[in-house]
């Protein structure tokens, strides 16, 4: 089991930046598998979108088309930490944002992923 702590929302304007956080703690690494680490969003009324990931067997970066160039997913391994810098928020980034993992391959669809954070709540004010 992977715990995850997300981190990092905030209330902002828009163009504004945040910055968002997820640790990971417990069983983190396998000899078998690569864990792949995302970022999810959920606005009222609407279903879990996803936003990026990072990693997985196939070691790859993705993103979403409505945040590509805008927002940047990191990894600090030795922190057992990812990152989300999110720049150019519009008023339409507002949503609880999770951190979620699974181990395999590098996919986008939130039921696949079985290990998820509490959440962050991000508000961006036209």
């Amino acid at each position: 089991q992977v715990r995850l702590v997300d981190s990092g929302g905030g209330s902002v304007q828009a163009g504004g930046s945040l910055r968002l956080s997820c640790v990971a703690s417990g069983r983190t690494s396998s000899p078998f598998s690569s864990l792949v680490m995302a970022w999810f969003r959920q606005a009222p009324g609407k279903e879990r979108e996803f936003v990026s990931s990072i990693g997985g067997i196939d070691g790859t970066i993705d993103y979403a088309d409505s945040v590509q160039g805008r927002f940047t997913i990191s990894e600090d391994n030795a922190k057992n930490t990812m990152y989300l810098q999110m720049n150019s928020l519009k008023p339409e980034d507002t949503a609880v944002y999770y951190c979620a993992a699974k181990w395999g391959s590098n996919i986008r669809s939130p039921t696949m992923y079985n290990n998820w954070g509490q959440g962050t709540q991000v508000t961006v004010s036209s």
